[in-house]
């Protein structure tokens, strides 16, 4: 069966397991369920963030106050500075605070103007602070807000979809191999969370179906992409067309050459699938001294250079992804999203 139609198939099928599911959790209780899902389900999958849903820059609040019908705001939006206002309650700072934690705080402020018991309601209206970044082959790229616990698939499918061809069949068009999510950790560093695309999409092997999380990147290479990714210490590192840059010379060339500190002795490239990539060393110095031919590139190599000597591949081949990874968001929202991330979450 031709792969591409094997994606389109499943995310038909999770589409459709998405509407049954949600039917089936309006009147039955489906808590207890550990079986892997295509939907966000159980307290046991609960990510940190969703155990502590704190507020932020962007939520829509309604807030009153017990007994005091004109005490009714609605839609009390938070500040870009994290800030909301509210009666006599000024610049109260929102950002990090639970709705609970919130309420406690105006009750706080409020009970120096007002006799006790103050009772301060707050009711979510529309959750804006939390986003992730859906990229490359779909149809709708973009960011889109977090304001429900959601997975991979559904996260396509709110989407509408994988971007199909225009072939006789209309099939998906992306590189599942080099597909990846990537997460900000507790450090504020991103990196790789391990998620399998091809054994889920291609396999519907529903354990890598993982559920998202705040300032998230998911990214689906167009498949007809043709580029390779020269980084670490180069001048000018990020994407170059392989057919300007066939060999990896002329990419690093393109590229504004080497570093000043650059280890030109042994250059990584980085060739493959991301869950299971094929290293290749190669002799840059002799090259450019006439011992050895160039090395000849495939479309989505990483070439990746050391400022410092290194004796095997696994000493760089995680900066090597991670690397890849933040150029490949910045080259595809430079040239397909532009105003819709005003802000790139990868720095």
């Amino acid at each position: 069966m031709n792969r591409f139609l094997t994606i389109r198939s499943f995310v038909y099928v999770a589409c459709a397991a998405l509407c049954a599911s949600a039917k089936f959790a309006a009147g039955s209780d489906t808590s207890t369920s550990t079986a892997p899902s295509l939907s966000f389900g159980g307290p046991a999958k609960l990510e940190a963030w969703q155990k502590r849903l704190s507020l932020g820059p962007g939520d829509i609040l309604q807030v009153s106050l017990y007994g005091e019908p004109d005490a009714l705001r609605n839609g009390l939006v938070v500040g870009p500075d994290g800030r909301l206002n509210y009666l006599q309650a000024r610049d109260v700072m929102v950002t990090g605070l639970t709705v609970e934690e919130l309420r406690a705080k105006l009750e706080e402020v409020l009970l120096k103007f007002y006799r006790p018991p103050v009772r301060v309601i707050v009711i979510p209206q529309a959750y804006r602070s939390k986003k992730y970044a859906l990229l490359g082959g779909v149809t709708q790229s973009g960011v889109f807000f977090l304001d429900q616990p959601i997975t991979i698939v559904e996260a396509i499918a709110r989407a509408q979809g994988f971007a199909s061809g225009t072939t006789r069949r209309t099939l998906p068009m992306v590189d599942l191999a080099r597909s990846f999510l990537m997460r900000k950790g507790e450090d504020g560093a991103f990196k790789k969370v391990d998620v399998d695309f091809e054994a889920l999409f291609l396999q519907g092997d529903l354990e890598q179906n993982r559920s998202l999380a705040p300032d998230d990147y998911l990214y689906f290479p167009p498949l007809e992409q043709r580029e390779v990714y020269v980084l670490g210490h180069v001048h000018l590192p990020g994407a170059v067309a392989l057919d300007t840059a066939p060999t990896a010379v002329a990419a690093i060339a393109a590229k504004g050459g080497f570093g000043e500190k650059a280890y030109k002795s042994k250059v990584l490239i980085v060739r493959g699938s991301l869950t299971n990539p094929q290293t290749i060393i190669f002799n840059c110095a002799d090259v450019l001294n006439g011992k050895a031919p160039d090395f000849k590139l495939q479309a989505k190599d990483i070439v990746y250079v050391s400022k410092r000597p290194w004796a095997i591949a696994e000493e760089l081949l995680e900066a090597a992804i991670t690397d890849f990874m933040r150029a490949a968001i910045i080259t595809y929202t430079g040239q397909h999203v532009g105003p819709f991330i005003t802000e790139p979450i990868v720095h």
